[in-house]
């Protein structure tokens, strides 16, 4: 496990400088429709949560969990501001437990981006993720290259796979390792 991000890199996070590498509509309108029930794990202060707000509509819901309670609170300010606070429920987790046991089987889209390589437990992590999707339900994993080597991510998505999550493409992201998941039922 490497070292939680400290609340302050939540406003770096969530620049929207961080646009130019990482557009979050073209990274994340492949996977999300309207209407969905996104989870949006390790959301920090919102960089993806609020596009994800968007994409779902009024008639969606995103819920965004988070280990810090500044980041919940800057995100909720933010989605205050931005009119989509409806849309949005922050949630406060632990290390080892995302508090979804609610969402089981009713999550269409979860996102995981750069945040499974600071969790003690990865495969715990990727399980919960796994639980919470509709089968046929999609992950999207990212780890940042800088952070995490590629055999690190490969070890990752081997993880994901014996929770039932098939990694079924593997999208361009800029300085990022990805891979696209999706919930097969158990065999």
């Amino acid at each position: 496990m490497s070292k939680v991000c400290p609340v302050w890199v939540g406003y770096v996070l969530a620049s929207p400088l961080r646009r130019v590498f990482h557009n979050p509509y073209a990274i994340l309108s492949p996977h999300v429709r309207e209407g969905m029930t996104v989870l949006d794990a390790g959301c920090a202060m919102g960089f993806f949560s609020l596009p994800l707000a968007r994409l779902v509509g009024p008639s969606g819901r995103v819920i965004c969990v988070d280990l810090q309670k500044g980041m919940i609170r800057g995100l909720e300010q933010r989605a205050e501001r931005a009119g989509l606070i409806g849309r949005l429920e922050g949630r406060l987790c632990s290390p080892n437990n995302l508090g979804v046991d609610d969402l089981d089987g009713k999550v269409d889209f979860a996102l995981a981006f750069a945040c499974v390589h600071e969790a003690p437990d990865s495969a715990g992590i990727l399980g919960q993720l796994a639980k919470s999707l509709k089968i046929g339900g999609r992950c999207l994993l990212a780890e940042p290259r800088g952070h995490v080597t590629t055999s690190a991510f490969e070890k990752t998505v081997a993880l994901a796979e014996a929770q039932s999550l098939v990694a079924t493409a593997r999208p361009e992201i800029i300085r990022c390792h990805a891979a696209q998941l999706e919930k097969m039922p158990v065999q």
